[in-house]
């Protein structure tokens, strides 16, 4: 539609990019993916979504997010956090490979997500928002929805991984879920120039 804005979703994950269509379905944004293959150079997800989000907007001229997320898990000492998607080169390789450093230790095997969004806009400040989930790492895939570590995270409450919910119940659990309506509730979207 012509009448409607564009925002940039700097990515080239096809699940982050399904998820953000999916969340900001009612927005009254023409969403726009870029993917900036920015180097996630930084030292804390807010450095790396600010790197995304400032890179895509400097270079398509439009208001960019840029977000990071990894899985920390406390038995591992927040381990893989930063560096949860380069541990590995596949996501089968990753999950296999934090499943092994987890090995003999103890459960349950708590984790949480975290996701930091970045919102670049030319000319204005870079925005973030936060969200998490909470929950527990098992030892085996269970379902094969979403992506990522999604069929090994287990949320409390609900009985399943998010690898076993559909879109929309995911949708009430995840941390970039949580993020997107911090961003969505500071009225941010709504201020961006016409």
């Amino acid at each position: 539609m012509a009448d409607r804005r564009r925002l940039v979703i700097a990515s080239g994950n096809a699940g982050k990019l399904r998820e953000y269509r999916e969340l900001l379905a009612g927005a009254g944004f023409e969403l726009v993916a870029f993917d900036s293959e920015v180097e996630e150079v930084g030292a804390t997800y807010v450095e790396n979504a600010r790197l995304k989000a400032e890179t895509a907007c400097n270079r398509s001229g439009l208001p960019s997010l840029g977000d990071d997320s990894g899985v920390e898990v406390e038995a591992l000492g927040g381990f893989p956090g930063l560096h949860s998607a380069r541990l590995a080169p596949t996501q089968e390789a990753r999950t296999a490979e934090l499943l092994r450093r987890l090995e003999g230790k103890p459960r349950p095997w708590n984790a949480r997500f975290a996701c930091v969004v970045a919102l670049a806009a030319p000319g204005g400040p870079t925005q973030f928002f936060e969200g998490e989930c909470r929950g527990e790492i098992v030892p085996e895939w269970r379902g094969k929805a979403g992506f990522g570590y999604d069929p090994i995270f287990l949320v409390p409450g609900t009985g399943k991984t998010f690898g076993e919910m559909p879109p929309e119940e995911k949708r009430l659990y995840s941390h970039r879920a949580g993020a997107v309506r911090a961003l969505l509730e500071s009225g941010a979207l709504n201020r961006l120039p016409a």
